[in-house]
């Protein structure tokens, strides 16, 4: 198998090839591509501890590298799914916070894993970027919200 030429590499302490299948079964365009085992024994391991996993999280390659406690994630990096519909938003919202996740604002959530999520409607982004009054009212509503409320996002934009 040949690895892409980049990908994101993602530290988890010891769960890569967990959060791999997680991601593969909730999203789309999402797979766990391989698995790779320690050939012998190391100072946090042992042979045969899975130590890499490649994996794609909606087409985007990544590379699940069970490093041990040493570093932990933050809010510096986050998956952005953008979502068409309020049952996309919550499918994934869900998903994400009801498999020991937690949630954050404006969007945000982390998966019990610590990988920061922004769980993004389509229709906030584009209210945001037509600029002007109706940016302000979704950027305002926005603010007050965890998972995003689409209808609530449209009423503010109509003000």
């Amino acid at each position: 198998m040949t690895s892409p030429k980049n990908m994101i590499c993602l530290w988890y302490e010891r769960d890569a090839e967990a959060a791999a299948r997680f991601y593969a079964q909730t999203f789309p365009d999402s797979a766990v591509k391989a698995v790779y085992r320690a050939p012998t024994d190391y100072p946090a391991g042992k042979a045969g501890d899975v130590i890499t996993v490649e994996f794609t999280v909606a087409g985007l390659p990544c590379l699940g590298l069970n490093g041990g406690p040493v570093f932990r994630h933050n809010e510096a990096f986050s998956f952005q799914i953008a979502t068409d519909d309020q049952a996309e938003t919550d499918r994934y919202w869900d998903a994400i916070v009801g498999n020991g996740g937690q949630e954050g604002a404006c969007g945000w959530c982390k998966d019990r894993w610590g990988i920061s999520w922004q769980i993004t409607p389509r229709v906030l982004t584009q209210a945001v970027a037509a600029g002007g009054e109706e940016a302000k009212r979704a950027f305002t509503a926005m603010m007050q919200m965890k998972k995003i409320d689409i209808a609530a996002i449209v009423a503010a934009c109509k003000g």
